[in-house]
């Protein structure tokens, strides 16, 4: 990945938590390295396949001009998040917010707060066994599409498929989702839950019925487990109507635990 830099762009903006600083304003020093691919730009030689540096600069001064935040960790937060939003070129961008008149009474250069946000890979397994199951299943989809934190959203065909674990139960329609977010995997699940809501998703058998199940599958090369997620997917390998409209997606998408992709984990599962 290729990086642009701009380098201690001096903007005059009222941010802090103390009352005189959002009053009286001070001075800050903005960095933003930009990660994108700009072999094209630089065979090309035109602008058009890059990012331009100037109106980057321009967004920046404009967001800390029109905002009063007492914190320069959200400072640095909006601005990897609106430069991300804004330009579709940039995959991530590291920002370094200074505050060189930081209000401590001590001798110092500057206090800063550095961030490094990114477009993430995700794929989302869903399911539905009662009712509208499309419907369900197509107002997630459409949920999740309207999110301004995730892109690109990409669905795989919906397959007919048996019941799981509990097999005494009418026939699922489950399909993959594969999209870009901003999203960190616990907000991202937040979203899901809340399509599953929307659904009213009753959980009341496990592997039972349901309107709607919405599972994070895999989250770049993640490998998270606690109380609430585990990442990868922990039986994914063993589950068909998850595989096969994954590999309809990337037959590469790789599971880091298992150290397979979901075409060897698919032809592991289809040999058995």
């Amino acid at each position: 990945m290729d990086i642009i830099c701009i380098k201690d762009l001096e903007i005059f903006s009222n941010h802090g938590v103390l009352k005189e600083e959002n009053i009286l304003g001070q001075k800050f020093l903005i960095s933003v390295e930009i990660h994108l691919d700009t072999r094209k730009a630089g065979t090309t030689d035109d602008l058009e396949n890059s990012v331009n540096y100037a109106q980057i600069c321009h967004t920046v001064k404009q967001l800390m001009e029109n905002n009063t935040f007492k914190l320069i960790e959200t400072a640095a937060e909006k601005i990897c998040e609106t430069i991300l939003k804004k330009y579709d070129a940039v995959q991530m961008v590291q920002t370094e917010v200074k505050k060189p008149w930081a209000p401590i009474l001590l001798p110092l250069e500057h206090v800063s707060v550095c961030i490094r946000r990114k477009w993430h890979r995700v794929f989302l397994s869903l399911g539905s066994n009662i009712g509208d199951r499309e419907k369900y299943i197509n107002e997630a989809v459409e949920l999740i599409s309207s999110s301004e934190e995730c892109k690109e959203v990409k669905v795989s065909s919906y397959i007919e498929t048996e019941p799981y674990g509990v097999t005494d139960q009418d026939k699922f329609i489950n399909c993959c989702v594969e999209l870009k977010t901003l999203l960190y995997p616990h907000e991202l699940h937040k979203l899901t839950c809340t399509a599953e809501q929307n659904a009213k998703r009753e959980r009341k058998i496990h592997w039972g019925p349901r309107t709607l199940d919405v599972d994070i599958i895999l989250y770049d090369d993640l490998i998270i487990h606690d109380d609430t997620l585990t990442i990868p997917h922990i039986d994914m390998a063993n589950r068909e109507f998850v595989l096969k409209p994954l590999c309809e997606l990337d037959p590469y998408a790789f599971n880091p635990v298992l150290k397979k992709s979901a075409y060897e984990m698919l032809n592991s599962l289809k040999t058995l």
